[in-house]
């Protein structure tokens, strides 16, 4: 495994984050499994592990936090806030409100006294960022959080985040979690930028854009264990318009990785750890064997004729 600073920050990563979305109700809900899965990555070298308050109601959260009974030190440990957990007014969002309230409920859940990096989920543009960065500086004040990060922010936001910090003399971001993927490349224009000029790591999330780069829908297959299967609400449908042209672009994608004796999945984490402004990008596995597969990026490395390709087929700074 292949570490890398954190940003500006002196923390070690791996290349490869573990995302753990999957883990729970929502894709695997066989614990004991979700936990040797998680077990291997860590075996295998990685030290970077991503949940979120939100996943599978906290059943995710849960699930970590019986992983790493005994292993919490050789781990930098990732969570986020903002989404909706209840139906009352103050149930979602930046407010210091609700940040206070969900680190002690996501502490609880992941068996620890601290995480190392705590994000907010999405921009909200009911809250001053003012009163955002103070919460997320408190709690680094008081040892609860190690270093805090955003996700899925504007190049404006981001920017807006660090001059407030800046000015108020507070803590800021060290990384920001964007969507990002070979169909998914708008990042590019302004937030990757903005990232590489102020120092910010970049842990890209959906880089198998919801399995579509796996191959998982080639000619419009479709099996009951895919996100499509499973009927999740964000994929894109493969009878689609859009559908249709992804499946185009997978079928000349795979030829390409087979050139160089690497799967789909492989190739596509390869494209992005081939970009030197990402840090690590997130795979979210739900079975071990998509564990194995994400792993084998490691050793990948495409082209530069291929990389070129790759942007006749999907222009930089375009989304498929």
């Amino acid at each position: 495994m292949i570490y890398r600073n954190l940003g500006r920050t002196g923390v070690k990563v791996s290349r490869l984050c573990l995302g753990t979305m999957m883990f729970g109700q929502r894709g695997n809900p066989d614990h004991a499994d979700c936990i040797r899965i998680i077990h291997a990555a860590l075996d295998a070298g990685i030290n970077f592990v991503d949940s979120a308050n939100v996943y599978s109601s906290g059943e995710s959260e849960e699930i970590v936090g019986k992983a790493l009974r005994g292993r919490r030190d050789d781990v930098v440990l990732a969570s986020k806030v903002h989404g909706s957990v209840g139906s009352g007014p103050n149930d979602r969002g930046n407010s210091r409100y609700h940040i206070l309230r969900e680190v002690e409920n996501s502490l609880r859940r992941l068996q620890t006294d601290h995480v190392d990096l705590y994000q907010i989920h999405r921009p909200d543009s009911e809250t001053p960022i003012e009163e955002t960065m103070r919460a997320l500086d408190d709690l680094i004040h008081a040892g609860k959080v190690r270093y805090i990060g955003s996700s899925t922010f504007a190049a404006w936001q981001l920017v807006e985040s660090y001059w407030t910090a800046e000015r108020l003399n507070l803590n800021r971001f060290e990384c920001e979690q964007p969507p990002y993927s070979i169909f998914v490349r708008h990042i590019e224009q302004e937030v990757l930028p903005v990232c590489a000029r102020y120092g910010t790591a970049v842990i890209p999330w959906s880089p198998l854009d919801r399995g579509w780069l796996a191959g998982k829908y080639r000619q419009g297959e479709i099996t009951s264990d895919s996100r499509v299967g499973r009927n999740d609400p964000f994929i894109t449908r493969p009878e689609s318009a859009e559908g249709q042209r992804k499946r185009e672009l997978v079928e000349q994608l795979v030829p390409m990785a087979e050139e160089i004796g690497a799967g789909l999945a492989q190739y596509a984490l390869a494209w992005l750890l081939a970009n030197p402004v990402v840090t690590a990008p997130i795979i979210g596995p739900r079975t071990m064997r998509q564990l194995e597969d994400s792993l084998g990026a490691i050793d990948v490395t495409i082209p530069e004729a291929q990389l070129r390709r790759i942007d006749e087929l999907v222009p930089p700074g375009s989304d498929v």
